[in-house]
């Protein structure tokens, strides 16, 4: 896959202190950015769906497939950067169990929506759709997210002074390694 010349860094994360738990971060969409699709989502998109679906109404699945519900949502919101989720995989069933070691191996960090849009304008000169209003449905664990920005961020680990340090100058300065 071809990523376009704007892409954005990709943060780096170590998956191999995933705890036990399965709880995770990250952005499943990112805001004013064009996607590998040409889909440019606005804040303010999700807001009418977060609020009548909730966390709960949205499911998680593994590469958008249906048959595969792997987890749930315990937090979803809009912030400044995009749609900010917080989920766990649940370890209590077989799929689930996978997800977390190909999570932990660092062979899978993708997120991508599966979603409806509800009002969206595409720029006949640019072919890029904005989107600014989306009826969400679910957010996947994937390997090849359409926004090379929605990525797991970051597992639950120690929440330790030390640990939250390194965790925010990796996230301020990434990693180029």
């Amino acid at each position: 896959m071809l990523l376009p010349m704007n892409a954005s860094k990709m943060l780096r994360f170590d998956c191999k202190s995933l705890d036990a738990s399965g709880v995770f971060t990250g952005y499943a969409a990112r805001f004013d950015s064009a996607d590998l699709g040409r889909d440019l989502i606005q804040p303010g998109a999700f807001a009418e769906s977060l609020a009548t679906r909730g966390a709960s109404g949205v499911r998680m699945l593994f590469q958008h497939d249906p048959a595969e519900p792997i987890g749930c949502w315990l937090e979803l919101r809009e912030d400044t950067r995009g749609l900010f989720v917080r989920g766990r995989v649940l370890s209590e069933i077989a799929r689930g169990r996978e997800v977390l070691s190909l999570m932990r191996a660092g062979a899978i960090d993708g997120l991508s929506i599966g979603f409806r849009t509800v009002e969206g304008r595409t720029n006949p000169k640019t072919g890029i759709r904005r989107l600014s209003k989306i009826d969400l449905w679910e957010i996947s664990i994937v390997t090849f997210p359409m926004h090379p920005g929605a990525r797991v961020a970051a597992f639950k680990r120690d929440q330790t002074l030390a640990a939250t340090i390194r965790r925010a100058a990796d996230f301020v300065h990434p990693s180029t390694r």
